[in-house]
């Protein structure tokens, strides 16, 4: 018997995030454990006329292979996807790993070397310009682990994420959008955190289930040279394998000057990818009301609601009134602090306005965004 929850996901992502129309061709890349969903994509995608190419992969083959890769191979394993993604319309990402901590061993120049010549090029440069694309992760044991929860409740608590109501959620952040837009100076304090930075001129953009499955989040960027003071990130984070604790940063006039978390040494080798690396590329609000605890998944802990996160490195194109002052990298990671009461609290002043508070919204025009009322 098919899950009728199954339907109604591939149906939210080809019809509300992709978009997908007649005479398109759409990338599909994922796990065979999530062969339900994608049959279900590929029969859908079908009846709207559109062309499906699916890629499976498998995260111990992934790891593998980033054991013995090599500048030449990375290159080449870009070449050959390059003219895929160039003509393709739409891309759908699927992953799910019966292991989240897979490629903890790879030794990180390895990981490095292969954002470089195959992420970059491919998703930040071709996929994140130039598709309607969204990404999501696909249930499955591991996933239920990390989270503390049974399977059944784990996959009920998934579809009630990923298929609630977008629209009404897009709606209620307009008001914030709108209050964004028109900010210069955002201040964010919280224990051990005194940050500071511009988002003048910058563009904010709704994400309300059309690049990300969960969904959850209003985003910016901070102007380049604008960041200062320190921020503790309060929630794990789990980057290529291995999961940073309390990570702290200290910035001066945009650049990370000192970083440290519980493995200070892999955190210290992502910064130092390259030049961009040590910058912010993105500021966001977290506000899906049903996400409420980290699991060790950035897909579904940056959308966690009462939080925030700031991207360490590349900027999305669409966060910048003047393209020119776009931060680049090719690492691109999402750190995330929550203001909750449980996890210490903070605030968030615009112009010295206290906009939220311990994880709530204050203003009445931004009530509408508190868990209650977009459940």
């Amino acid at each position: 018997m098919k899950d009728p929850r199954i339907q109604k996901l591939a149906s939210q992502l080809l019809k509300h995030s992709v978009k997908l129309k007649k005479g398109q061709s759409i990338i599909i890349e994922g796990s065979d454990q999530a062969k339900d969903l994608i049959v279900e994509i590929v029969r859908q995608v079908y009846k709207v006329g559109a062309y499906p190419f699916v890629r499976l992969g498998s995260a111990q083959v992934s790891r593998e292979i980033l054991m013995g890769m090599t500048e030449e191979l990375s290159k080449r394993m870009c070449k050959y996807a390059l003219p895929l993604f160039q003509e393709s319309d739409a891309y759908i990402g699927i992953g799910a790993s019966r292991n989240a901590f897979e490629t903890s061993d790879v030794p990180a120049d390895k990981k490095t070397l292969h954002s470089k010549h195959y992420g970059k090029p491919i998703h930040m440069d071709i996929r994140s310009v130039k598709h309607k694309w969204v990404i999501m992760h696909w249930p499955n044991a591991s996933m239920a682990q990390m989270a503390r929860m049974s399977m059944e409740a784990f996959t009920d608590f998934y579809f009630d994420v990923c298929n609630m109501n977008y629209e009404k959620m897009h709606k209620a952040m307009l008001p914030l959008q709108a209050l964004m837009q028109k900010t210069d100076k955002v201040r964010v304090v919280a224990p051990d955190t005194d940050l500071t930075f511009s988002i003048k001129g910058q563009n904010a953009k709704i994400c309300s289930g059309e690049c990300n499955i969960p969904d959850g989040e209003i985003m910016t960027s901070p102007l380049k040279d604008s960041v200062n003071g320190k921020i503790r990130f309060n929630i794990p984070s789990l980057c290529k394998g291995i999961v940073h604790n309390d990570i702290t940063v200290t910035f001066k006039d945009g650049k990370v000057i000192d970083a440290k978390s519980s493995n200070t040494k892999a955190l210290l080798a992502e910064l130092d990818s390259d030049e961009g690396a040590r910058f912010t590329g993105e500021f966001a609000f977290g506000v899906n009301p049903y996400i409420n605890q980290p699991m060790y998944d950035t897909l579904f802990d940056e959308k966690m609601g009462g939080s925030i996160h700031i991207a360490l490195g590349n900027g999305y194109d669409e966060n910048y009134g003047d393209k020119a002052k776009k931060n680049f990298s090719q690492i691109h990671w999402d750190v995330i602090q929550s203001h909750t009461p449980d996890n210490g609290g903070g605030e968030i002043y615009f112009d010295d306005v206290l906009i939220r508070k311990d994880g709530r919204f204050v203003l009445k025009e931004l009530l509408p965004l508190n868990p209650e009322n977009l459940k």
